[in-house]
């Protein structure tokens, strides 16, 4: 039998980097457990070295090294990390030197703060206000800016994969969730109407759909499995009716579902 393994990931920023290809990584191990660690902004070789104890300490007492997972630019405190009793894995140590070679020009080594680029920070914060602004059909004021308006039943994802379109890809998204009053009309409700070329479908399993609801209003009309039945089925008409591209959310990711609108709509991210 397999111990559980610990994993550190590791960064002198957010972390995101090392664990995004971290978690890519370990998911290739189906049959072992690991126990995962963040700890981000580690950018002094004085937090390097208290890390590099607290390694060292768990590999003494689970009896076998951690696995490290690093997106440290600075070579000093890479250098330091690197002593730690663990398997040492550095992304920009096994990227970096190649691009060197193929560049000619040799990295500067340090980490450059992502809010120096202002016209990128910007962007991604107007699309998040803008996404927070037109949550849940609150309001129709300068929808004619939206690059997409997810539409979908209540529960359907569509105010999660919103907000990540805007903090990713800087993507004024708004959402609209479709009433039963909606669903009954053959027309699209008069909000949207005159932005269809905007619309995207999100769609959902209708038993996906009703334990998410039973979450949120346990034993109601609302939750129940036979209107989540026919809620779904009632907006998979209507976006086939006018031609409305849609896609089901049940088994997929926010990040899958981004990407996917992304390429529908045809959209260009802003940063």
């Amino acid at each position: 039998m397999n111990p559980t393994r610990r994993v550190f990931f590791i960064s002198d920023r957010t972390g995101l980097s090392a664990e995004g290809m971290g978690k890519a990584l370990l998911e290739q191990f189906e049959n072992i457990k690991f126990k995962q660690m963040s700890y981000a902004f580690i950018n002094t070789e004085d937090k390097a070295h208290g890390l590099v104890q607290i390694i060292n300490r768990q590999a003494q007492d689970d009896g076998i090294r951690p696995i490290v997972f690093s997106s440290v630019v600075d070579e000093s405190i890479g250098r330091i990390l690197a002593e730690a009793n663990a398997l040492h894995i550095s992304l920009f140590d096994a990227f970096l030197s190649l691009l060197e070679q193929e560049l000619g020009t040799p990295a500067r080594h340090s980490v450059k703060s992502r809010v120096a680029n202002v016209e990128r920070y910007d962007a991604r914060m107007e699309a998040v206000n803008f996404a927070l602004n037109h949550d849940d059909g609150v309001s129709e004021a300068n929808l004619k800016e939206a690059d997409v308006i997810l539409m979908g039943v209540s529960r359907s994802g569509k105010t999660p994969t919103c907000l990540y379109l805007a903090l990713q890809y800087g993507i004024r998204a708004a959402n609209y969730p479709l009433t039963p009053d909606d669903l009954e009309s053959p027309d699209l409700p008069r909000m949207v109407k005159a932005h269809k070329n905007k619309l995207f479908g999100l769609t959902i399993n209708p038993e996906r759909l009703h334990d998410i609801r039973e979450e949120r209003r346990a034993n109601s009309n609302y939750s129940h499995i036979d209107t989540c039945k026919q809620e779904v089925r009632d907006a998979q008409a209507m976006f086939r009716r006018h031609q409305i591209p849609f896609t089901d959310t049940t088994h997929k990711s926010v990040e899958e579902l981004a990407v996917n609108i992304l390429q529908e709509c045809q959209l260009k991210r802003r940063f």
